[in-house]
């Protein structure tokens, strides 16, 4: 046993220091950024936004409305025949992960649709990233795909980012444990690393070997998806903040015949094992929490709410380009937060 008293940081610990700036306006902020992929050689340009793997958000509906300009990562509950129509349309190929667990028949379905449908994306989703079973994983698909750019996690800390983009031959490493608005990982284990931090030590490691993160958990609010891409997220994914939109599937509430909300839930929950899994098994316990999120109408708006916070900070600290912010950035650390208030209209049910 050891302890690190080094002080670890989370969103809710900073703020950005404005800066003089020689933007004349936020309106000629420039969100776009250019990737290219190391190991897959591939390039994708756009607003990197990525709607998460959730049932719940991870919609073909959700990539059709924020393709191809944004990235969504799909759930892998489709079947093969859905997910080979999607991805033979052409705006299912620019923008759209292909997910996979851990499972031989989840890579089957993915070679299936694979021979029958272009794809360019692909992301391997486990809750532990940090198994040498699971590296040997990434490596496998990378072997059996070559040319398509992988997405894999999640980790939270650099010795497990590089060993994902060397080993592994990942192109993008998530980075995240537990800090997802339905994740209970943290109680009931208590494993995690404060997110900011995991962010800047782990955008820093990959960056050094030409890799890219995924900030994945953890953003409450458009300032937090600042601060991840501050602390330098190359994509920013979002879970709880795109869910209860008009994309969205799942368990609606409704009263007198409208839309008030959905049920949202962990894929680590109860409700997503007893739904996918035949339940809980004996020798875990549940790391996910359901709870009821209000309707938000279309993404659009929420998704202008994001991207016009992202260009008032870039403003404000005198960043023409959203690839500039995290050089642009320094952030004050502020006397943490006794408790995380709940999101507005939140109510948890178990």
């Amino acid at each position: 046993m050891r302890i690190d008293y080094e002080p670890k940081l989370d969103f809710d610990d900073v703020l950005i220091r404005p800066k003089r700036s020689e933007a004349p306006s936020r309106s000629t902020v420039n969100l776009q950024r250019d990737y290219q992929f190391l190991n897959s050689g591939q390039t994708w340009s756009g607003i990197p936004i990525v709607a998460s793997n959730m049932d719940t958000v991870g919609t073909f509906a959700m990539a059709r409305a924020l393709g191809p300009e944004m990235m969504t990562c799909l759930h892998k509950y489709y079947s093969a025949a859905d997910l080979e129509v999607f991805f033979q349309a052409p705006q299912g190929r620019q923008s759209a992960f292909f997910t996979i667990g851990i499972q031989e028949n989840e890579l089957e379905k993915m070679l299936t649709v694979h021979s029958r449908a272009p794809l360019q994306f692909v992301c391997i989703d486990a809750a532990n990233g940090y198994t040498r079973f699971f590296v040997q994983w990434v490596q496998r698909v990378r072997e059996a795909f070559p040319g398509l750019t992988i997405m894999a996690g999640n980790v939270a800390t650099p010795e497990m980012v590089q060993e994902l983009l060397i080993t592994g031959a990942a192109d993008i490493v998530k980075i995240g444990i537990g800090p997802g608005s339905a994740c209970t990982t943290r109680s009931k284990t208590a494993v995690g690393y404060p997110q900011l931090s995991a962010i800047i030590e782990c955008a820093d490691a990959a960056h050094g070997l030409r890799g890219h993160v995924c900030a994945d958990g953890g953003c409450r609010t458009p300032g937090d998806v600042v601060k991840a891409f501050a602390a330098g997220a190359d994509f920013v994914m979002l879970g709880g903040m795109l869910a209860g939109h008009d994309e969205c599937e799942g368990e609606w509430i409704e009263r007198a015949g409208r839309r008030v909300g959905m049920k949202f839930y962990g894929m680590s929950s109860i409700t997503a094992m007893e739904k996918y899994a035949g339940g809980l098994k004996d020798y875990r316990a549940a790391e996910g929490r359901e709870f009821t999120v209000p309707y938000r109408g279309p993404i659009k708006a929420t998704i202008q709410e994001i991207t016009g916070g992202l260009r008032s900070a870039c403003a404000y600290v005198g960043a023409d380009r959203l690839k500039d912010l995290s050089k642009c950035t320094t952030f004050v650390v502020c006397h943490r937060r006794a408790a995380t208030a709940p999101w507005p209209g939140e109510h948890q049910s178990g």
